[in-house]
């Protein structure tokens, strides 16, 4: 089982000094990014994490990584798995990734939010929809859309951890339990 209280001291830690350095969204992007090439990789997944390789063998892979990324790697985000190489915490990527991300939207006054419809939203009614999330949760609301055909019509949003559920899947269930009891 993963440590989290470990993968929250790292996100944290880097979080003050990304934003001492005004560079938060940059490194959170990046550190997402790196985190899902990793795990969707398993021979470097391996690499990263086998005790079998070399301390210097994974600061070798961690470095070649960094390198290919167009433009480079954020300085903070550098030193940062450096570090986390060093210490034989390349594990705790992932968490570390989701943690940064979620503890600086907290601090930027953000929520993440999914949207899920039966089919594709347009553009405007997407930006409305998003108008009125954050009127309700008095937050800036970024959102995420899913496509679930089984949805039938209508939209499903979560915010944080409330479901706002307009579906028509949801109404037709909602009346199938109504008339059962009856």
């Amino acid at each position: 089982m993963v440590n989290v209280s470990i993968a929250r001291r790292y996100a944290r830690a880097l979080l003050d000094v990304a934003t001492e350095a005004g560079r938060t969204d940059a490194v959170a992007e990046q550190l997402t990014a790196l985190a899902d090439v990793i795990a969707k990789n398993a021979e470097l997944t391996d690499v990263l994490v086998n005790p079998a390789y070399t301390r210097e063998q994974r600061l070798h892979v961690v470095e070649s990584v960094m390198k290919a990324i167009p433009g480079g790697v954020e300085p903070t985000l550098a030193n940062t798995l450096r570090l986390l190489v060093d210490r034989n915490r390349l594990g705790y990527l992932g968490d570390i990734a989701r943690l940064f991300r979620d503890m600086a939207d907290a601090r930027a006054g953000r929520v993440r939010g999914h949207v899920t419809s039966a089919a594709p939203l347009p553009a405007d009614a997407l930006a409305q929809l998003q108008q009125t999330l954050q009127q309700l949760t008095q937050r800036n609301v970024l959102l995420e859309t899913r496509v679930d055909p089984s949805l039938l019509g209508g939209v499903a949003a979560q915010v944080g951890s409330i479901l706002y559920d307009g579906s028509i899947r949801t109404q037709l269930e909602e009346m199938r339990r109504e008339l059962k009891q009856r």
